[in-house]
């Protein structure tokens, strides 16, 4: 799904063949809303936009140590590519890891700060 300026934000999963109930997927292809209504989902995927790929994550659930946060370098249907956040910060030469696109089993998950 693309907003008005081009921008690739996410898309929607149909549920039903003819898109009554949809699935809202951000970029990365992780479920972000509920099945519902086009219009509802919709607003949701253009509401999250990409800005979200700039968090850190981490990956399969491991915990959020300060150093071990992941930045993502790629996303396309190659996959997703990701590397040590601090690392890449820093110009150094850092393990590359790839996981399949769409993420729909969610393995990446976004660090929250407080």
């Amino acid at each position: 799904m693309q907003r008005d300026d081009g921008e690739t934000v996410g898309y929607l999963d149909p549920v039903t063949s003819n898109y009554d109930v949809v699935v809202p997927r951000n970029i990365l292809g992780q479920q972000i809303g509920e099945p519902s209504d086009y219009a509802v989902a919709e607003a949701l995927v253009e509401d999250r936009g990409i800005g979200e790929l700039m968090n850190l994550w981490i990956l399969d659930g491991q915990e959020a140590v300060v150093g071990d946060e992941l930045t993502i370098l790629e996303v396309s249907p190659d996959g997703i590519v990701l590397a040590n956040a601090l690392r890449v910060k820093a110009l150094e030469s850092t393990q590359r890891i790839h996981i399949p696109w769409p993420d729909v089993s969610q393995r990446l998950t976004s660090v929250k700060r407080p």
